[in-house]
């Protein structure tokens, strides 16, 4: 009697994706999943939070850590988000640092590269945004040889062009990801799960992001969201949230003529979050006017951006 070939074990991996704000990191998280689990806008520092994003398949398991872009900080909320970065980069299995390929390297993806030239964890490097021209993909890696030299140090890592706006953009990256994950008896999360991100965030998040639709550059980060309380029966919930803006005339912004702004963003966020939780989804929206909400850490860790919610 013939034996059957050992089943290949599992790989899992828990991986920091890092990199400069707007470099495209939420929206190649959501590709990769396959589910939408971190808030896309294209006004830069959307993610305010760490967000698991779960990828599980035959292969195994990928747990992504989602960060805030690194930007300059003058605020505690700022600092908060630096720091969150920071230590998502470190005690994971593998370091992702994506850049936005289609514009010159900043600063910030120089301190990145610094960074990651002496990471304990494998690292790969995915320019991402490869279907805009131009394209600066040799840029990238002269900075990467020029940074080597400069520390007389150099390092493997794993180069990977992909654009998050496409379906088979991630293909490669993820084949990468699952080359470099260690075999693993168990998963790390139920194979159902798509995230572990706390509901109140979860909700808070998908309000906010409509707002920034629809407001755009007219208040792109003095909006605070807070869900207040969420009451739940079997087949809906109800949740309360106020919004948090630091001067009077930010208040009739977020209101709009006539509540134009706050009905649109019910009507947008409303639908969406009952799909996300599988059940009718209705929320009240209440704006309050706190001027220093972005420097008041109490406020901010109840919002989830300073230790558990």
């Amino acid at each position: 009697m013939t034996e059957s070939p050992p089943r290949p074990r599992r790989r899992c991996a828990v991986i920091g994706v890092v990199g400069r704000t707007n470099s495209g990191k939420s929206t190649l998280i959501n590709r990769m999943v396959g589910e939408k689990v971190s808030i896309v806008s294209p006004v830069v520092q959307t993610t305010r939070n760490t967000i698991r994003g779960i990828l599980t398949e035959g292969r195994g398991q990928l747990v992504f850590l989602d960060t805030p872009g690194l930007h300059k900080s003058e605020s505690t909320l700022g600092t908060l988000m630096n720091r969150m970065a920071r230590q998502a980069s470190a005690g994971v299995d593998l370091l992702l640092v994506v850049f936005d390929g289609s514009c010159q390297p900043h600063l910030e993806d120089d301190g990145w590269m610094r960074r990651a030239l002496f990471a304990e964890q494998p690292v790969i490097f995915a320019l991402n945004k490869s279907d805009q021209e131009p394209f600066y993909e040799k840029t990238f890696h002269d900075l990467w040889q020029t940074i080597q030299a400069e520390k007389q140090h150099t390092r493997e890592v794993f180069w990977v062009t992909t654009s998050a706006l496409h379906p088979a953009g991630t293909v490669g990256l993820v084949d990468q990801l699952y080359a470099l994950a260690q075999p693993a008896d168990a998963y790390l999360f139920p194979e159902d799960v798509v995230t572990d991100y706390p509901r109140k965030l979860a909700i808070a998040d998908v309000i906010r992001e409509k707002f920034l639709t629809r407001l755009h550059e007219e208040l792109p980060h003095e909006l605070g969201v807070k869900v207040e309380q969420i009451d739940e029966t079997p087949n809906a919930w109800h949740a309360s949230v106020t919004l948090y803006v630091a001067r009077p005339s930010q208040k009739g912004i977020v209101i709009g003529a006539k509540g134009r702004n706050l009905k649109y963003v019910r009507q947008c966020a409303e639908p969406e979050l009952s799909d996300m939780f599988g059940v009718k989804v209705t929320i009240e929206l209440w704006v309050k006017i706190e001027k220093d909400w972005m420097k008041n850490f109490w406020l901010l860790r109840q919002m989830g951006y300073a230790g558990s919610y």
